[in-house]
């Protein structure tokens, strides 16, 4: 910031300033630009907050005073950059394209269920489909918009943001798919909403990885190697042991399915990522065997975590399925990088009470979404039934009772 001389301010810059290209790399020798040139004016001018230093300087013939801020600091009032204008546009319209990929899928999903076999009961035909694809491409581009986003915005604007693609999935389901949504869904919505971002506001900050080995030390450690078991065992235990039984009734069943894989899959991901990313630098990181295990995990655990979502909005109202599978993506991801990266070892007690009330309020909502999902809806068939009334293989029990 420049201001005129008049609040000028001699004092020596820190190491962590950002100067512009004009600012000199050495402090003028002049008496005037000494720190004891005018005591007594120093002495009558009153620190002005927010700013950790200033020096005056001389840009094109005029003494200009240069306020040097803290890089990671925000005073309110400033005018946005152009980079944070871009960072928020990125990110709303990341939440617009996952938001609606939703619903374009899910009628991509009707269509090929109505020429094949339903992708609830197994069925692979909407792999064939043209809408099921265009939801697809949707959601890419959506999570290419959300990637870049984090490369002008800080992520204190941009993640929260993440939960505008309910809003849009609840909005468009409504218009679309003809899915009411009753008013304590919407309830249970604000309420995941609300709690979802208070977890990822107070959430701590990612530490500098700087080589592949870091990467792969941090996942071999006793925490992270029982979280992984456990995830694996309970995502094994529900596809072999519950989907056949009660996949059809109860929607959690898929969705911790998918939100399971997902952790793994963003801690694999980030990975992946940074190996890209040194990769780039000079340093290349796909000689190690560690990263090529990433990514065969990124692809198992994406495929698992696509299969049983399809399901998933083939089954339920896609105006419940969006903010459930959020909520429970979202804290399990959070989990999962607590326990690899030990973020929870460098937060307050106040971020941790924030986090813990933010948690209680997802699980609130959860449950309010979760008891009053068919509301206004007639509960859906079981898949098989649905397939015997295809084919006209199944009649009703009133005809049946009546024969």
């Amino acid at each position: 910031l420049l201001l005129s001389k008049d609040h000028r301010e001699r004092k020596p810059l820190p190491s962590s300033c950002i100067l512009p290209p004009w600012y000199p790399s050495r402090s003028p020798r002049s008496p005037a630009h000494s720190p004891a040139a005018s005591p007594s004016s120093a002495s009558r001018r009153p620190r002005r907050p927010g700013p950790r230093a200033a020096r005056s300087v001389r840009h094109r013939g005029k003494e200009l005073v240069l306020l040097v801020l803290d890089r990671n600091k925000y005073i309110p009032g400033m005018v946005a950059s152009l980079d944070n204008v871009r960072g928020l546009t990125l990110a709303m319209s990341s939440s617009a394209f996952i938001g609606s990929s939703f619903v374009i899928k899910k009628v991509g999903l009707k269509k090929a269920g109505d020429n094949g076999v339903r992708a609830a009961s197994g069925g692979f035909s909407y792999l064939y489909e043209p809408l099921w694809w265009l939801g697809m491409i949707t959601m890419i581009l959506g999570e290419v918009a959300n990637f870049a986003a984090y490369a002008f915005a800080p992520a204190v604007l941009v993640t929260p943001l993440g939960a505008l693609s309910i809003i849009f999935s609840a909005v468009l389901a409504h218009f679309i798919l003809k899915e009411n949504l009753h008013m304590f869904g919407v309830v249970g919505c604000i309420l995941c909403v609300v709690g979802s971002v208070g977890i990822v506001l107070h959430a701590p900050k990612e530490r500098k990885i700087d080589s592949m080995k870091e990467i792969w030390h941090l996942a071999t450690q006793p925490g992270f190697i029982v979280y992984s078991c456990v995830a694996v065992a309970c995502v094994l235990f529900l596809i072999f042991r519950v989907v056949e039984r009660s996949g059809h009734r109860l929607m959690l069943v898929y969705i911790a399915i998918c939100s399971l894989m997902g952790s793994l899959t963003v801690i694999s991901v980030k990975a992946v990522a940074i190996a890209l990313k040194l990769s780039f630098g000079g340093s290349n990181q796909f000689i190690y065997v560690q990263t090529w295990f990433f990514i065969v995990v990124v692809t198992i655990c994406c495929l698992v975590q696509l299969n049983y979502l399809n399901k998933a909005l083939d089954s339920f109202n896609t105006a419940v399925v969006s903010p459930v599978y959020y909520v429970m993506f979202t804290i399990l991801t959070i989990v999962a990088n607590m326990i690899m990266y030990k973020d929870w070892a460098s937060q307050t007690a106040t971020q941790i009470a924030t986090q813990l009330c933010g948690f209680v309020t997802i699980v609130a909502g959860t449950f309010l979404l979760h008891k009053t999902r068919d509301m206004g809806n007639p509960p859906p068939p079981p898949p098989d039934q649905m397939c015997l009334q295809e084919a006209g293989e199944c009649a009703p029990r009133s005809m049946t009772s009546s024969s």
